[in-house]
């Protein structure tokens, strides 16, 4: 292989490699086409790319057969003619180191995050919740804030609202953003959240960033596959705010690196339509200024829809490398989305880029690079250069290997479930003192002492408060940072 100083991405039709420099691979990028036109090849080649020069990748697997890159490639056919029309690139059948992932566990490692680390933005997001709504979900955040309760998973949000509607006392000077026709309401979106499978997404372990970028023995890439071939399909609202977790997350925990030789990280949205629809316009905003800020952080962020025109066009402003396959166009709409298109790229006068776009066979595709300087090149039509892993998906035994063999086996595998606002809230309940009426019409406590248990009571409450700030403070402190910067629909300043 050519030294990876570079993301080799095919060859023009002379032959020659069509190139762009590993250092401008933080710009992100699109992968766009119909159904059946090559995309799902191409983000593998580029996955491939990416580990050989030392990047870690992140991807979304929808279809099922991007785990194909976890072993060797059998090329046959065209796609050998394809490989032995680039002599140049060495092509060598090799499988790449490969995590598979699955939020449900079945087909990979279980992929957690907590409720605290999602904040009330991207759950309300989640739980397609109304401005009222969202208002009760920010103020009870802003509760197990001040009180130190922990919400790793939904029984403890489950816990805290019904404690919140018993003991609104809690709430302080959010009290009139928590009505109680808000609360049985997020009670019942979180209960249909769990019908959906989303439960298994929400504790602990949570996954670690420091595991995605951890490369390989070898110093190549890990590439991290997420299962979705089910998740989008039943819960595409679930599958679009985990990626929106994630890209916030690295945002927040990755350090400034400027202009460095290569990315850290590739992360690809696949069905990236998905991010953007119905998503609060507070909520795209903050999207697509962390899309803009993050590639100073090392990350790359690569799209893969059908059209362009499923990203917001502030998106589509500060992509950078753009490999458009081919589009069908049957109606006045699609001709018309399908000249934006060929709009989009920089004119090359060897051809006419609208005609060459409803041409384009299978693997091919109209690609628009950036050069040395950042500026966008001339486009130029492009035959991909095939993988060299599996072009196709692994059995069930050849996934189990995979899953046994990763450097995460057993570190995810079983839940942890520790003291969090659940635990806490049912022992304060439990410990509470019974009130009753004496025959005078006084009130007296139930049980003798009671102003030296609710001493206690304090100092066990105090003490568990203490060492959960302790154990979460540098998690927090991050974290007040980047929720500042996603904000909130009732405004970020108040966020944690």
């Amino acid at each position: 292989m050519p030294e990876q100083r570079s993301l080799i991405l095919g060859a023009d039709p002379e032959g020659n490699a069509v190139s762009q420099a590993m250092k401008l691979a933080n710009r992100h990028g699109l992968i766009a086409g119909a159904t059946g036109t090559g995309k799902t090849v191409t983000l593998q080649r580029l996955a491939e790319v990416f580990s050989d020069a030392g990047v870690a990748v992140f991807a979304a697997d929808i279809k099922g057969d991007l785990c194909g890159l976890g072993a060797v490639g059998n090329p046959q056919g065209k796609v050998a003619e394809r490989i032995a029309s680039m002599p140049w690139l060495g092509h060598q059948p090799q499988a790449y180191p490969v995590t598979l992932w699955d939020v449900a566990g079945q087909s990979g490692h279980p992929l957690r995050t907590t409720l605290s680390e999602m904040g009330p933005l991207l759950l309300g997001n989640l739980l397609e919740l109304t401005d009222s709504q969202q208002a009760a979900l920010y103020a009870a955040f802003q509760v197990a804030d001040r009180e130190g309760l922990l919400l790793l998973d939904l029984k403890d949000l489950k816990a805290l609202l019904n404690h919140l509607k018993d003991h609104p006392e809690m709430l302080g000077e959010d009290r009139a953003l928590f009505a109680d026709a808000s609360a049985q309401a997020l009670l019942r979106r979180l209960a249909t959240l769990e019908q959906q499978g989303a439960e298994a997404l929400f504790g602990e372990p949570a996954l670690q960033l420091e595991d995605i970028l951890q490369p390989d023995r070898d110093g190549r890439g890990r590439i991290h596959l997420l299962d979705a071939s089910r998740l989008v399909h039943e819960a595409p609202k679930v599958y679009a705010t985990f990626l929106l977790w994630l890209l916030a997350e690295l945002f927040e925990q990755l350090p400034e690196r400027g202009d460095a030789d290569k990315p850290v990280l590739a992360l690809f949205f696949d069905e990236a339509h998905l991010l953007f629809a119905d998503t609060p316009k507070a909520l795209q905003e903050r999207l697509e200024q962390v899309v803009r800020l993050i590639r100073s952080k090392g990350v790359g962020v690569y799209f893969v829809t059908q059209s362009p025109s499923d990203l917001p066009d502030d998106v589509l402003a500060q992509l950078g490398l753009r490999i458009q396959h081919g589009l069908r166009a049957f109606t006045a709409k699609e001709q018309k989305s399908l000249r934006a298109v060929a709009d989009g790229f920089r004119p090359n006068p060897a051809f006419d880029t609208l005609t060459v776009l409803t041409e384009l066979g299978i693997g091919e595709a109209l690609v628009g690079t950036l050069e040395e300087k950042g500026t966008p090149a001339m486009v130029q039509r492009v035959a991909i250069a095939p993988p060299q892993s599996r072009i196709g998906p692994l059995n069930d035994s050849e996934r189990a290997v995979l899953v046994r063999g990763s450097p995460q086996a057993g570190r995810y595998d079983k839940p942890i479930d520790r003291e969090s606002a659940y635990e806490m809230l049912t022992a304060r309940a439990a410990q509470s003192p019974e009130v009753e009426s004496d025959k005078g019409g006084k009130t007296q406590a139930s049980q003798p002492g009671m102003g030296d248990l609710a001493g206690e009571l304090l100092g066990t409450f105090a003490s568990q408060a203490m060492k959960t700030a302790v154990r979460q403070a540098a998690n927090q402190l991050g974290r007040q940072l980047v929720r500042g910067l996603m904000g909130s629909l009732l405004g970020g300043s108040k966020r944690r």
